[in-house]
This record gives structure tokens, C-alpha cells and sequence, in this order.
């Protein structure tokens, strides 16, 4: 194999990978958004900051960082990599924004609510300074890594519409027989 096919087989892999964490990032939050959030809105005061508290305790763990700061580090390195790629690159370029914006709204508004959430003694003043404005923009993050993902998808495929013959691998015998 030569060079050229090695990189075009590290940039698969890393636009795929991109695709995955950006993936789970924006289920995760999407499961706040659909799920969590609205069980834990039909709790009392002192259940929800609770719940809550101990949501934000657990989440920080290698596997959601891993995701969470993965998916911005492989998307801006696939971004990097497909930048000779006119069909692809604005793919990947729109899903870096949108991640991005993602990851700065979560640094710059959710964390922050988390910190004053673990902060205030008080349960139902607790919830009354939290719970609006963070599943608003939980709601925004959750859309904006959706919207990142799908461009993600839409890059994929159009590195694979853009693939040279002596680049792109068929698939295996009786693959299309599975279909």
C-alpha cells in the first residue's frame, strides 16, 4: 500500500470516528432532553436538585470525557485532514462549527448551572435558578451535536462518492446478498 492509501485510510478512519463520538455526545444529550429532564420535572424540589447532583457527580468520568472532548478533537483533525477535499470538506468544516458552538455552549452555560446547582442549600431555590434556563440550552447543545452529526453522515458520504477506483474497497463476497 502507499502512502497516499494509508492516508486515505487514516482520514476514513478518522471522519468515522468523528462520526461515532458525535454520535453518542449528541444521544446523550437528546436522552436529557427527552427522557430525564421531563421524569425528573414531575419530581419534588429536594428529588430533582438531588437526581440532579448527582447526574453532574457521575458524568464527569473518562468514557463521557472521552466522548464529549473526542468528538471535537477527531472532528477538527478529520477537518484538517479533508481540507483538499472540496465535496467533503464543508461537511466536516459545518460539523466543527456546530460542535463547537456545542462544546462552548456546555463549557460556558450548562457547567456553570451545574456548579451553581451543587452550590445553593436551598432545594426549591435550587431548581428555580436551574432548571429553565439549563434544559433550554440543553435542548440548543443536543440539537446543534444532531445537526453536527448529520453533517458528519453527509461528509461519509460524500468521501465515498468521491473515492478514486484504486481507493475504494468493495465489499466483501455475498455482502450485497445480505441485503
Amino acid at each position: 500500500m502507499n502512502t497516499h492509501n494509508r492516508h486515505s485510510d487514516s482520514s476514513s478512519w478518522v471522519l468515522g470516528a468523528a462520526t461515532v463520538t458525535t454520535g453518542l455526545a449528541a444521544g446523550s444529550f437528546f436522552v436529557f432532553s427527552c427522557a430525564v429532564m421531563p421524569a425528573l420535572a414531575r419530581s419534588g424540589d429536594r428529588t430533582y436538585v438531588e437526581v440532579m447532583r448527582n447526574i453532574n457527580d457521575v458524568i464527569q468520568n473518562p468514557a463521557f470525557f472521552a466522548i464529549f472532548v473526542g468528538a471535537l478533537v477527531l472532528t477538527a483533525v478529520a477537518a484538517w485532514q479533508q481540507r483538499r477535499v472540496p465535496g467533503v470538506r464543508i461537511w466536516v468544516y459545518a460539523a466543527l462549527g456546530a460542535y463547537t458552538l456545542a462544546f462552548l455552549l456546555t463549557s460556558g452555560v450548562n457547567v456553570p448551572l451545574n456548579n451553581g446547582l451543587a452550590q445553593t442549600a436551598d432545594p426549591a431555590n435550587a431548581r428555580a435558578a436551574f432548571e429553565g434556563p439549563w434544559v433550554v440550552w440543553n435542548d440548543v447543545r443536543a440539537a446543534l451535536c444532531t445537526v453536527s452529526l448529520a453533517f458528519l453522515v453527509r461528509a461519509c458520504l460524500a468521501r465515498r462518492g468521491s473515492a478514486k477506483p484504486s481507493e475504494y474497497v468493495a465489499p466483501a463476497a455475498g455482502a450485497s446478498a445480505m441485503r
